[in-house]
């Protein structure tokens, strides 16, 4: 009887793994925490060195690339449409379709455009959302299954850099986080969402209402499942709160404040960077050299103050990479390069060190005993995991990248502006 339940356990494990290993279908990983079990990944790589292949992209886009099994999926700018790709893992471009039209002029000097949003994946569909709120599915194969509006739903968006927020597809479901307005409560309503994933129709909608002003209503971030042993809830990050859902009814769990202090309050505090998670753990990042905040999940109400705080930082947050948590440590990249690594129970700084110049806007990603972390320029440090700070590489392709790497099985793919790259083999 041991033994068959061993070899149980052995086996679930095994297809577990496997499927970690071949699917990445949110711009975060399978846990939606940047954290891969691929192995034997390249440390080192030029346009000619470890590639196995390149695919030249039709526009501009910053967003992740996700996959599901031998096909990989992004969206890009193709003249004046927005276009959901897909690519095999050798390299042959599938199939393109558009999802809306406009929207591929750059904003905010070259930092994005309405493509932003990365898409998310399941076996059955791949769901898109532009940053003018139109989001489609589409099969594995490319044909449309529906498309909605979410301006005709929920009202006109009112965001200074479009709607950036990228959705999840989880257990037939899709889950978003439409955070927006400047002083209009009123007619631009923030929201949390939930649409049924095979015909795009609404399950539920919830205002979210916090008390934010100015640009602070408007936010960057994307939302997160917490999914670790029986606890499984939405998380929502911005206009100044953290705040959890419950994945049925999207009624209000519990919410964290003070990440913007009404005595301080910074009227442009706009958070892009996402929370990170682990299991027992949320890492919940600020904007603008604000704090950093570490929460157990539970309690109701303000948790703000109470035990479920375990640490607090307050500075040094990342303003667009989101925290990594990997083996006890958190890892924060800020926006000028600067790595730090911490004590994921205590907070307690194990090293704080730059690693180069310039704007970081990818998120960092574990993979193989390192954490690869990517600046705007396209140059991709290689860090050895663990509490002492060993620079292993620095590798570039000289294009501009504000997607995160995505590592699977012994590939790493690297979206830059111009082109999806697999970087394989020593």
């Amino acid at each position: 009887m041991r033994l068959a339940v061993s070899l149980l356990l052995l086996t679930c494990f095994t297809r577990s793994a496997i499927a970690q290993e071949t699917n990445w279908p949110h711009w975060r990983g399978p846990r939606q925490d940047g954290v891969s079990m691929a192995a034997n990944l390249p440390t080192t790589w030029d346009k000619k060195q470890n590639i196995a292949w390149r695919v030249a992209l039709p526009g501009l886009a910053g967003s992740t690339p996700v996959v599901w099994g031998d096909r990989i999926f992004l969206t890009t700018a193709n003249g004046n449409s927005l276009d959901v790709m897909c690519i095999s893992i050798d390299g042959e471009v599938l199939w393109e379709e558009p999802v809306t039209r406009g929207g591929n002029e750059s904003v905010r000097g070259n930092e994005g455009n309405w493509a932003s949003p990365s898409p998310t994946v399941d076996a059955k569909r791949v769901v898109a959302l532009m940053g003018d709120g139109t989001l489609a599915a589409f099969d594995h194969g490319g044909n449309t299954q529906w498309k909605v509006d979410l301006q005709e739903l929920y009202g006109r968006l009112d965001i200074q850099f479009s709607l950036t927020s990228t959705p999840i597809l989880d257990s037939d479901r899709v889950y978003l986080q439409i955070l927006h307005g400047e002083g209009n409560a009123d007619t631009h309503e923030a929201r949390v969402v939930c649409l049924d994933a095979t015909d795009g129709s609404e399950v539920w909608a919830k205002k979210r209402i916090t008390g934010a002003t100015a640009e602070c209503e408007h936010g960057y971030s994307s939302p997160v499942v917490y999914d670790y042993g029986d606890e499984k809830f939405l998380i929502t990050h911005g206009a100044d709160f953290t705040i959890a859902h419950d994945l049925e009814t999207g009624e209000e769990m519990w919410r964290l404040g003070g990440l913007n202090p009404q005595a301080s309050y910074h009227p442009t505090l706009r958070f892009v960077a996402s929370p990170g998670v682990t299991e027992g753990l949320i890492v919940v990042p600020t904007a603008k050299n604000g704090p950093v905040f570490a929460v157990t999940p539970g309690g109701s109400g303000n948790i703000a103050g109470t035990g479920h705080v375990v640490w607090e930082m307050d500075r040094n947050t990342p303003d667009v990479p989101s925290p990594l948590i990997h083996n006890g440590l958190v890892y924060l990249v800020r926006e000028t390069g600067q790595v730090q690594c911490v004590d994921a129970k205590t907070g307690e700084e194990y090293y704080n060190e730059r690693t180069s110049g310039g704007q970081h806007r990818a998120s960092p990603v574990y993979a193989d005993g390192k954490i690869y972390v990517t600046a705007r320029n396209g140059e991709v440090k290689v860090i050895k995991a663990g509490k002492e700070f060993e620079l292993l590489a620095t590798n570039e392709f000289g294009e501009d990248q504000t997607a995160s790497p995505v590592a699977i099985g012994d590939t790493i793919y690297l979206r830059t502006f111009d082109t999806l790259w697999a970087v394989r083999g020593e």
